[in-house]
C-alpha cells in the first residue's frame, strides 16, 4: 500500500485546508511548526512520521523537485497530535540544511505556493537517528507504510 492515500484525517488548528498558513509558522514569522492533529490511523499502526513538502518549489533538490520544509520521525502509535513548535519525535534535515522545521518562504515575487503536510502510518516503530533527509527516510519507511494523508496549506510572499 505504499504512497496510498488511507481514511486517516490530518487537520491543523491553524489552518484550514487549502487556506493560507499564518505568518506566525512562515520563515517571515516565528518559524514554527504549526499544531497538527490526525485521527483514524490503519489498524496495526505502530508509529507514525510527518513531512512538509512544497512540490511548486523551483529548485531542484538532490535529484527530485520542490523543497523539504519538515521531517519528523520515530513518533509512536499513541500520538495522535503534534502542538505547535513540538518537541515530540525525532528531527530530520530540512532543504535549508537545518535539523527541524522551517516555514514556508518562496522566492518573493514567485506567487502563491502550496505546501504539504503529511502523516504516514507505519506497521513498526521506529528508531531512525537524528538528522536524516526525507530521500533516507522514506528509504527506511516505505516498506512499512501503511496508510497516509495529508493537509495543505498556501503561502506566498508579501
Amino acid at each position: 500500500m505504499a504512497f496510498a492515500l488511507s481514511t486517516m484525517q490530518l487537520k491543523s488548528s491553524a489552518f484550514g485546508a487549502g487556506e493560507a498558513i499564518p505568518a506566525k509558522y512562515t520563515g517571515e514569522g516565528e518559524d514554527v511548526a504549526p499544531p497538527l492533529t490526525w485521527q483514524d490511523a490503519p489498524d496495526g499502526t505502530k508509529g507514525f512520521a510527518v513531512i512538509c513538502h512544497d512540490p511548486d518549489a523551483p529548485l531542484v533538490q538532490h535529484g527530485s523537485y520542490g523543497f523539504v520544509h519538515w521531517v519528523l520521525y520515530n513518533l509512536p502509535a499513541s500520538t495522535t497530535s503534534l502542538e505547535e513548535n513540538t518537541a515530540k519525535g525525532t528531527r530530520g534535515k530540512n532543504d535549508f540544511g537545518k535539523i527541524g522545521y522551517g516555514g514556508p518562504m518562496p522566492p518573493e515575487g514567485h506567487g502563491l505556493h502550496q505546501y504539504y503536510f503529511w502523516v504516514l502510518a507505519l506497521d513498526r516503530p521506529t528508531d531512525l537517528p537524528e538528522g536524516l533527509a526525507l530521500a533516507e527516510v522514506l528509504k527506511q519507511l516505505e516498506p512499512h507504510l501503511i496508510g497516509m494523508n495529508r493537509l495543505v496549506g498556501t503561502y506566498q510572499r508579501g
